[in-house]
């Protein structure tokens, strides 16, 4: 049986790193996408002992930089099988009226347009081919705004019904979308969110047992398994102590 072939953005790090990981268990070949080179590297090493691994170190953000990556591709292209939209960030956690533009921007063009950028290279060969799955990232952000959240969750919200628009306008070409939308996932998401502050970072995961990126990659894995005429179109999935965006029940806070 030929391998699948999945390309995953945002592989160096959390959730798209462990679900390569995974996806090398499982014996599916793989082309990782990452800003940091140095990390794709030592992927490549460690996986390419089970598949075929390839890389490609660029910018989400920067069309430019995506046509490039993929140009140095475009024979593997056509191939792609699956495709991880993981790539994104959180930049600051504040008012709207006090917010950084730039910290606007940058989620802006990574969360939403960055997919945009990376879906389009690729969808066209999925729809000549009549198959495929697409997997966006969005966010627990997505369903439900929290306080000092807004551009985020406006990203995330953008991500939930784009990927609802792309399912509508693929199904014909027997394309799958599906929108996998976490809590609280222990990442370097919030040692980014507060600009490198590891005291602030820590402590967003305290007091309670978060989800892993291996948990949201074992639901990764268990979409892309199902059967040719099942898509799990949208799925929400948080740590016990989050019940909802806005409230963690951590071990300060419990009665008794």
């Amino acid at each position: 049986m030929e391998k699948k072939l999945a390309l995953i953005t945002g592989a160096t790090s959390g959730i798209g790193q462990a679900t390569a990981k995974l996806f090398a268990s499982r014996h599916i070949n793989l082309i990782l996408c990452g800003r940091r080179k140095e990390r794709l590297e030592m992927l490549e090493k460690e996986l390419g002992q089970s598949v075929d691994v390839d890389i490609l170190a660029f910018d989400i953000s920067q069309p430019h930089e995506v046509k490039s990556a993929f140009l140095s591709i475009k024979e593997q292209v056509p191939h792609i099988d699956i495709l991880i939209n993981n790539a994104g960030n959180a930049h600051g956690l504040g008012p709207i009226d006090k917010g950084d533009m730039n910290d606007f921007e940058k989620m802006i063009d990574t969360n939403l347009k960055g997919l945009l950028y990376v879906s389009q290279e690729i969808i066209p060969s999925m729809v000549k081919k009549k198959s495929g799955h697409i997997i966006n990232l969005g966010s627990i952000a997505g369903k439900e705004v929290y306080p000092k959240g807004n551009v985020y969750c406006a990203t995330k919200s953008a991500v939930d019904a784009l990927s609802k628009a792309m399912r509508i306008d693929l199904a014909e070409h027997q394309i799958k979308v599906s929108n996998i939308n976490p809590g609280l996932v222990e990442t370097e998401f919030s040692l980014v969110r507060f600009k490198g502050n590891q005291e602030l970072a820590k402590k967003t995961y305290q007091g309670f047992t978060p989800l892993t990126p291996f948990d949201i990659a074992d639901l990764i894995y268990f979409i892309i398994s199902r059967p040719v005429h099942v898509n799990l179109a949208d799925c929400l999935i948080l740590p016990l102590a989050q019940p909802c965006a806005t409230t963690v029940i951590r071990e300060s806070t419990r009665e008794g």
